[in-house]
């Protein structure tokens, strides 16, 4: 990693620098992707079969597993690894129960009564990343909200192992919080499924969950569709961004892009300083700790599309970041909250020394499904509210019929909608002829 100097940049070098590598290659993901939904949607469930083959190497008679596969995976997992499961599942419940919607219902008018009902989407898909590596802790982070919302019908698409299973961690993770109809399918044909159905795999309303830039392209394309189901957010190839001051530990800075760019090579980490030596010292820890790493390869592909940023002062640095809208942004200075206010776009922030992004990833109790290349920029992360739809209701008495409609009718005229209008007409004039009649 070489450091660059934002204000030696010209608009194009500064957009260029800020670029994530999955956008390099979009053309050819988007065409990959919609070759595979459509299959998926012509063919379901063979189809499903016939991609898993031939992209992981596995196949399996039945999509689902069964509840004896699942008990044998549980079965596999330490205890130690269960009981950090039950714990990181324990903080998220405790933080997102919060933040369910809530119903309320108010007089607009004198008897115009409105409300808002609140109910769970009834049928949601949530993707389990297992490639590289398999995150149990997305299926806590998808699965907590998803079954505090009261969701009736939930499953989860995970890619399979080499043995054509499930990872026993992801599936001690889904039976933690309630989930077993576990689908082994992964990649734009798991969503493929979820948004078309596919054999035991129902249709879904909505999906969830972050992937690769192949799974991120296929939910963008799958919403985009006529009668398709809503999706979260963009959530694609890992990002972080590190505002760093002269007082940061380099070491634990280096630690904190490392722990972002071994998600995969089409990862991306950023470090924003005001202090060139920093920067320097960063990135030769990067180097350093970069080779002690198993996944050291994975994480040298992260590196060739990262960044080390100086800047002239760190209100520049809070400029730098929310033009790049990170998904992760890390506070590495001595004053984190007097940053905090000026950030206007980012995914999950992380103030000070001592609180490593990792926390967010596991078991802080916020949610690490989070929007990436961009948009934080007009959207935040997965929480309860996102399981939830939120149905506004009306009640007119005569009375108010009476005193409103006059308003209705007058707009509705105003933009020509004469239909519209005779609704309210018809209506008022039959009560006024009634009352009159009454007389």
């Amino acid at each position: 990693m070489r450091v660059l100097d934002w204000n030696a940049l010209d608009d194009s070098e500064r957009t260029a620098a800020l670029e994530r590598p999955a956008q390099a290659v979009g053309e050819q993901v988007t065409a990959a992707v919609a070759e595979v939904l459509d299959a998926v949607r012509a063919r379901g469930a063979d189809a499903v079969v016939g991609y898993t083959e031939r992209f992981d190497g596995v196949g399996r008679e039945h999509l689902l597993l069964s509840e004896a596969e699942i008990d044998r995976a549980v079965e596999q997992v330490p205890d130690a690894v269960r009981a950090a499961i039950a714990q990181a599942a324990a903080t998220l419940r405790t933080f997102h129960a919060p933040g369910a919607l809530s119903p309320f219902a108010v007089d607009t008018a004198p008897g115009m009564r409105c409300e808002r009902i609140v109910r769970p989407v009834r049928t949601v898909g949530l993707y389990v990343p297992a490639g590289s590596a398999p995150l149990p802790s997305t299926a806590l982070m998808l699965g907590v909200p998803a079954v505090l919302a009261g969701c009736p019908e939930v499953v989860v698409c995970t890619p399979p192992t080499a043995q054509g299973t499930a990872d026993p961690s992801v599936v001690a993770a889904c039976v933690e919080v309630g989930i077993r109809r576990i689908a082994v399918v992964g990649g734009a044909q798991a969503v493929g499924a979820m948004a078309f159905g596919a054999g035991p795999i129902p249709r879904c309303d909505k999906i969830f969950g972050p992937g690769n830039s192949f799974v991120t392209e296929a939910k963008r394309q799958v919403a985009g569709m006529q009668g398709g189901p809503g999706i979260d957010l963009p959530a694609g190839p890992s990002e972080q961004l590190v505002i760093a001051d002269a007082g940061a530990n380099p070491v634990w800075v280096a630690a904190d892009l490392l722990s972002q760019a071994e998600h995969g090579p089409d990862s991306q980490v950023v470090c924003v300083s005001d202090d060139r030596d920093l920067l320097e010292q960063v990135a030769a820890e990067v180097e350093r700790q970069a080779a002690e790493l198993p996944r050291a390869q994975i994480v040298a592909g992260a590196l060739t599309a990262s960044r080390l940023v100086l800047v002239d002062d760190l209100d520049q640095a809070v400029a730098v970041s929310n033009a790049y809208a990170p998904e992760h942004l890390i506070l590495a200075v001595r004053a984190p909250r007097e940053l905090l206010a000026g950030i206007t776009a980012a995914g999950s922030i992380f103030l000070g020394d001592h609180t490593p992004e990792s926390l967010g990833d596991y078991c802080s109790g916020t949610n690490h499904v989070l929007p990436t290349s961009g948009a934080a920029r007009y959207t935040g992360g997965v929480n309860l509210a996102s399981f939830q739809l939120s149905i506004t209701v009306q009640e007119a008495s005569p009375r108010a019929l009476a005193q409103l409609g006059a308003t209705a009718v007058t707009l509705a005229r105003a933009e020509g909608l004469e239909a519209h209008a005779r609704a309210v007409t018809r209506r008022v004039d039959a009560s006024e002829a009634a009352a009159g009649g009454a007389r």
